[in-house]
């Protein structure tokens, strides 16, 4: 009875072993094969993250009753930076684009009813991606004023 045991102890400490090193080159293979590619953004994609961290900070200025000072003229770039995917930029973007410039001037030109044109601009940006890439459409509500 003790060789059974003392065999079956020998039988359990070899296959673990074994276990424990094909997990480990496994592990090993693995990291090897991994390869991670960056996702870079286009200049659009990195545009319209811009924009939305600058009026952010114009909701926040507007909730404090201060002035939103003047129009920042990088929003222009909208009619020029490169998507991802060129056949974004269409009749429809570049129609969009217009109105959300136009609506967003309105904040710095007319500060009686800048709450009113802020929530304009948001609106125009959901129009917008309601009609291209609708991913970021929960983000941009959260810009709303109340």
């Amino acid at each position: 009875m003790n060789k059974s045991l003392i065999l079956l102890m020998v039988f359990c400490f070899f296959s673990c072993q074994k276990k424990e090193q094909n997990t480990a080159n496994n592990e090993t293979s693995c990291k090897k094969e991994k390869k991670f590619d960056m996702y870079e953004l286009s200049e659009m994609a990195s545009l319209m993250e811009q924009m939305y961290v600058y009026n952010l900070q114009i909701k926040s200025k507007i909730e404090k009753g201060e002035s939103v000072g003047e129009f920042p003229e990088f929003f222009n770039k909208i009619y020029t930076a490169k998507f991802t995917d060129s056949s974004d930029k269409d009749q429809f973007f570049d129609e969009k684009a217009k109105a959300f410039i136009a609506a967003q001037n309105l904040i710095y030109s007319d500060p009686k009813n800048v709450k009113q044109n802020f929530n304009n601009v948001v609106t125009a940006c959901i129009t917008c991606h309601q009609g291209k890439c609708g991913g970021p459409i929960p983000k941009i509500k959260k810009l709303y004023l109340h």
